[in-house]
């Protein structure tokens, strides 16, 4: 039902839709004795952060691939047989209650695949942005740059991620978009956000697409036990000779029970035109389901299932002729020692009714490795 009605929405209706939702906010903010113009004062507290992050791996697949690279359709972690890093951050942001930026450069194996078709030089930027209160009461941001995506729940920082490594409907949408971005929060509970993008996970717009892609989120947190999210992607991929619509939604739900019990889970659904002005369209769809029992101070078990169908290789690159049909089991053992060391070892089993994994020189229906992580973090806050 909301796919076929995403359907329905074309671009200049999307487009309508984010001025009417400006508007609105607008009226909000004037309806509360607000205003979009608020002076100037130097009375607000600024904070000045330094961070880094360190993940390096050594992972081992069962199916030996011929080359280093396990498989094609993962970012992280996607090495065979080799220790590496798997990402190396290190930035710094400035917080004030009126505007805020941040810059993060990276290095390792997941810069250079998940920014493969990005220029060299912006391959090192994992993000890059800036961000000011439209509204004296803080309600009404507005972002731009190259920001971490809102799409997903699962963090690239996986110190407090519930498994090692990521599921395959999270290493399939975008990691970072390109744009700016409005922010609403409506209260403690709701909050909404619109953006508009360069596309589908891109710095730089595909060459001769002239289309900006958008994109919302839609937020509820009854406590701080409970948060559901719907994401929404309008756009494409493609040069306008070749156009072709892409809809997507997603829908998760994080719980926390106790301080030992933790649920995420969620699905994706898209669809995108089979070719350019086309009624038709391809369908793919991931979910999954992660739970962490926490059952000692410094030591933590996660379990995973997942289920993943892209028979059209929409957003799945399958390197297989069969029809990408995948069910995915995880188990992990987490030590954290102290609180910004963390050691992971994480066993994967996929299988499928199709033979859709490479062995050797010929397919196979199933695929097992395991994958070994230390993560370490830094971070100092300096008032100003």
């Amino acid at each position: 039902m909301i796919i076929k009605l995403i359907r329905k929405i074309n671009i200049s209706t999307y487009k309508s839709l984010l001025l009417v939702f400006l508007l609105a906010i607008s009226k909000i903010g004037i309806a509360q004795e607000d205003t979009l113009l608020y002076p100037v004062t130097s009375d607000s507290k600024t904070t000045l952060s330094i961070f880094a992050y360190l993940d390096v791996f050594y992972a081992y697949d069962f199916n030996k691939p011929v080359s280093n690279i396990r498989v094609p359709y993962m970012v992280n972690h996607n090495r065979h047989n080799e220790f590496n890093l798997n990402i190396g951050a290190i930035g710094t942001s400035i917080q004030n209650d009126r505007y805020h930026a941040k810059i993060v450069l990276q290095a390792g194996t997941y810069a250079i695949d998940n920014y493969a078709n990005e220029n060299e030089v912006m391959r090192i930027v994992n993000e890059a942005s800036a961000g000011i209160a439209l509204t004296r009461n803080r309600k009404l941001w507005l972002d731009a740059g190259i920001l971490n995506s809102h799409i997903g729940f699962e963090a690239l920082n996986m110190m407090d991620g519930i498994t090692l490594t990521r599921s395959l409907m999270v290493e399939n949408i975008p990691y970072y978009l390109t744009g700016a971005k409005l922010t609403y929060t409506f209260n403690e509970k709701w909050s909404l956000l619109a953006m508009i993008t360069n596309g589908w996970q891109r710095i730089k717009r595909v060459e001769g697409n002239s289309m900006m892609s958008y994109s919302t989120g839609l937020y509820f947190t009854p406590s701080d036990k409970l948060k559901f999210g719907w994401n929404t992607f309008i756009g494409t991929d493609d040069p306008d000779t070749t156009r072709r619509m892409r809809y997507f939604n997603e829908i998760y739900a994080l719980i926390t029970f106790n301080n030992k019990w933790t649920i995420r889970t969620g699905l994706d659904y898209g669809i995108q035109q089979t070719s350019k002005g086309s009624d038709h369209y391809n369908p793919w769809f991931l979910a999954s389901f992660l739970t962490q029992y926490a059952f000692h101070p410094h030591w933590a078990l996660g379990l995973r299932s997942e289920y993943a169908i892209d028979k059209y290789r929409i957003i799945i690159d399958n390197p297989t002729p069969n029809e990408f049909v995948l069910w995915g089991l995880s188990a992990n053992l987490d030590y954290k020692p102290i609180k910004n060391v963390l050691a992971r070892i994480e066993g994967r089993y996929w299988f499928s009714e199709n033979q859709i994994f490479v062995k050797n020189d010929s397919y196979v229906s199933n695929d097992l490795f395991i994958t070994f992580s230390l993560l370490i973090t830094f971070g100092k806050d300096f008032n100003l």
